[in-house]
């Protein structure tokens, strides 16, 4: 089985680097990214289609032409109230929170959001529902999932840092009950 991700195009909030907000849409370089992405997508082979709740991807799959499946396991990870900001603005308006992200990022709760070993669990939960039903997919969906479901092949979300996910780029993971493996990554 493949399941191929999409990283949404280009939105406001990337442009500015901040933690995305769920209302946040493409820009009009987004856009053009996903118009791309979906002469590239012609060479894939799927049978279901599923989305991530939030604007961006929503809008994304719309420009891609195609229908799907919201899923909430594929959203992007909460970063609760960093969530609209940058590194700078959250660095200086919450200090204490930063330091404990940054010691232990993997693992440390930002309030009223989830961590990356949080969100590992949402993905591999999907990842090993696509394994039981063994067909083709289309995921479109963010960064942050993809690096995770790129973690997910070798096991843990120590890996998360490892990987990247250009907007408008797909990812290819192959798996079955034998073996996992990533077939292409941030392919544009």
């Amino acid at each position: 089985m493949d399941i191929i991700f999409v990283r949404h195009g280009e939105s406001h909030d990337n442009l500015e680097k901040r933690f995305s907000r769920d209302f946040i849409t493409l820009t009009e370089r987004g856009i053009q990214q996903i118009k791309d992405a979906r002469e590239n997508l012609a060479a894939y082979d799927y049978n279901k289609v599923y989305v991530s709740p939030l604007k961006r991807t929503l809008q994304t799959l719309s420009h891609l032409g195609l229908e799907g499946e919201v899923d909430d396991r594929v959203r992007e990870m909460n970063f609760g109230i960093f969530t609209g900001l940058t590194f700078n603005e959250y660095q200086d308006k919450y200090p204490k929170e930063t330091r404990m992200w940054m010691e232990d990022s993997l693992n440390y709760t930002i309030p009223e959001g989830e961590s990356i070993a949080d969100t590992f669990k949402r993905v591999e939960s999907f990842m090993e529902e696509m394994l039981e039903r063994n067909e083709n997919a289309l995921v479109v969906t963010h960064e942050g999932i993809i690096r995770l479901a790129c973690s997910w092949v070798i096991g843990s979300p120590d890996h998360f840092y490892r990987f990247r996910a250009d907007n408008g780029s797909a990812t290819v993971i192959s798996a079955d009950t034998n073996y996992r493996f990533i077939k292409q990554l941030n392919h544009k």
